[in-house]
């Protein structure tokens, strides 16, 4: 897969805003979005995030570079964190494997 010059990669995202919270899309209606613009004005959220599907729900993904700022995001408009270890790869990119990488951290994992 070809890169177009200055993108940010899945790889530069995770490593400059590593704090990541995942929220069901589904919750992300117009207005929240509004909001959720509004509060992460000041906040270290990168430009672009992504999304994953768990058990056949998409989930937004968004990215913080401060600890802080993604807490204050959890506790404002809810969510969970998401460690990008778990992500899929390859043709699988879009799956959340929940928990795999503390599987591998801990010798289970393949």
């Amino acid at each position: 897969m070809s890169r177009r010059k200055g993108e940010l990669t899945s790889a530069g995202i995770d490593s400059g805003w590593p704090h990541q919270i995942a929220r069901l899309a589904s919750l992300g209606t117009m207005e929240q979005g509004d909001a959720i613009a509004k509060f992460c004005a000041s906040l270290s959220l990168c430009p672009r995030g992504h999304s994953v599907v768990w058990e056949s729900e998409w989930h937004r993904v968004y990215c913080f570079a401060k600890l802080e700022d993604a807490e204050a995001f959890l506790t404002h408009f809810g969510g969970e964190w998401f460690d990008p270890r778990d992500r899929g790869r390859g043709h699988k990119w879009h799956f959340w494997y929940k928990g795999r990488a503390k599987e591998k951290r801990n010798g289970r994992g393949r």
